[in-house]
C-alpha cells in the first residue's frame, strides 16, 4: 500500500489499495471552473504516439480518473486528426455535468501548419463541438501560436465564440508572458498549458510569473517528461516504432540515456515516501502551486486504471524542503531540447 501525507487540501481519505481517495478540486481562475487538482491528459487514450492502445482498458481508465475526482479532460483537434476527441464523445455524453472537457485549436496535422486566423478558429470550434457530441467547450485553447496572425485578433475570434455561448472559458498553449498579456488584455484567459516538469521549467522565467499576476492558471502537459520521469523509459530501445519520442531530441543520441541516469535523488526520495517516481515529480508540480502563488493542475496522460491511480496519488504527498532541494538541479542538467523545433514553443520565442 502506498504510505503517503496527505498535503493539504488533498484528498482525506486513507489510501488503502491505493484507490479509496478524491482529489479535492481548485478553481482555475476567477470566475473559472472547478476542477480536480489533478487533470487528464488524453492524447494517447486512443492514438499511437506512444505505441498500441486498447479500447477498453482506455474507457476503463477515463471512469477510474473520474472516480478519483479528476475532472478536467484534456485533448485537441490534432490528436489523431479528431480521433481523439471522438473516442471521448461517449464518456462525455455520460457524465457531462461532472467533467471540464478542454480541446484545442490550431496545429493541423493535414494542411499541416499552425492556423490562427478569423475563419480557421470558426470552423475548427464546429468541428470539435461535433465530435465531442456537446453543446459547448467548457474550456477552447489556441494550441499552437501563428505568429503572422496578431494574437489580440485570435483572442478576440476567440471571444465572439464566448459570447455566441460556444464556448465557457478560453486558454492559451506554448505562449509567451507578452503574448499571455495582449490576449488577456482581450479577454480573460482562464489557464495557459505548457510543458512543465522537474525536466522542464523554462515557463519558470516569464510566463508562470505572468500568469500568476493575471490570476490565469497552468495547466503543465507532460509532468513526467514523457515518460522518463517515471523511471519506466531508460532508452529509445524500449519504445515502439511509431512512438513520437523517437523524433525527440531528449531521447536521441544518448540523451535517453543520460537523462535516465539523472533519477538518483528522484527514487530515493520515492522509496523514502515508499510511493513511486512518477508520484514524486508530480507532488514537486503540485507545489508549484505555493511558490509562484497560482492554480496548477497538471494533466498527465495513461492508458491504464493502474497508472491513473498512481499518478492521483501524487497529488497527496507532501514533500519536505530538503527533498525540495535535492530535485531543484535536476532541469539545469538535461541533455537535449523539449522539440526538434523550439520555435512552436514559449521558450523559443521570448
Amino acid at each position: 500500500m502506498l504510505n503517503v501525507t496527505l498535503a493539504a487540501g488533498a484528498g482525506r481519505r486513507q489510501l488503502g489499495g491505493m484507490n479509496e481517495f478524491t482529489l479535492d478540486k481548485v478553481r482555475l481562475c476567477a470566475g473559472g471552473p472547478m476542477v480536480g487538482r489533478q487533470g487528464f491528459g488524453a492524447m494517447g487514450i486512443n492514438t499511437a504516439y506512444y505505441g498500441r492502445t486498447d479500447a477498453s482498458e482506455a474507457r476503463a481508465t477515463l471512469e477510474q480518473a473520474l472516480s478519483l475526482g479528476i475532472t478536467l479532460f484534456d485533448t485537441a483537434d490534432a490528436y489523431g486528426n479528431g480521433a481523439n476527441e471522438e473516442f471521448l464523445a461517449p464518456f462525455l455524453a455520460a457524465h457531462r455535468d461532472d467533467v471540464t472537457i478542454a480541446t484545442k485549436f490550431g496545429l493541423d496535422n493535414e494542411k499541416p501548419g499552425i492556423f490562427n486566423d478569423p475563419a480557421y478558429i470558426r470552423a475548427a470550434a464546429e468541428r470539435s463541438l461535433r465530435r465531442l457530441g456537446v453543446d459547448h467547450i467548457d474550456l477552447y485553447y489556441m494550441h499552437r501560436r501563428d505568429v503572422s496572425v496578431p494574437i489580440e485578433e485570435t483572442a478576440g475570434v476567440m471571444a465572439e465564440l464566448v459570447t455566441a455561448g460556444k464556448v465557457l472559458h478560453l486558454g492559451l498553449s506554448e505562449v509567451t508572458a507578452d503574448e499571455l498579456r495582449a490576449a488577456h488584455s482581450i479577454h480573460p484567459i482562464a489557464a495557459v498549458q505548457s510543458e512543465w516538469s522537474l525536466f522542464s521549467r523554462d515557463i519558470e522565467t516569464g510566463v508562470v510569473p505572468a500568469a500568476a499576476a493575471l490570476g490565469t492558471a497552468l495547466v503543465p502537459y507532460s509532468p513526467l517528461g514523457r515518460g522518463v520521469l517515471t523511471g519506466a523509459v531508460p532508452s529509445l530501445q524500449g519504445l515502439e516504432a511509431g512512438d513520437v519520442r523517437h523524433a525527440m531530441p531528449r531521447f536521441a543520441g544518448g540523451n535517453d540515456r543520460a537523462n535516465h541516469d539523472l533519477l538518483a535523488p528522484l527514487r530515493e526520495i520515492a522509496a523514502a515516501h515508499e510511493a513511486t517516481p512518477a508520484q514524486i515529480a508530480l507532488a514537486w508540480l503540485h507545489t508549484r502551486q505555493d511558490v509562484f502563488g497560482l492554480p496548477v493542475v497538471p494533466i498527465p496522460g495513461t492508458r491504464s486504471r493502474g497508472r491513473v491511480i498512481e499518478n492521483a496519488g501524487g497529488a497527496l504527498i507532501t514533500l519536505a524542503a530538503d527533498e525540495l532541494a535535492r530535485l531543484d538541479p535536476l532541469a539545469a542538467q538535461v541533455a537535449g531540447d523539449r522539440y526538434a523545433d523550439m520555435s512552436f514553443t514559449s521558450a523559443g520565442r521570448e
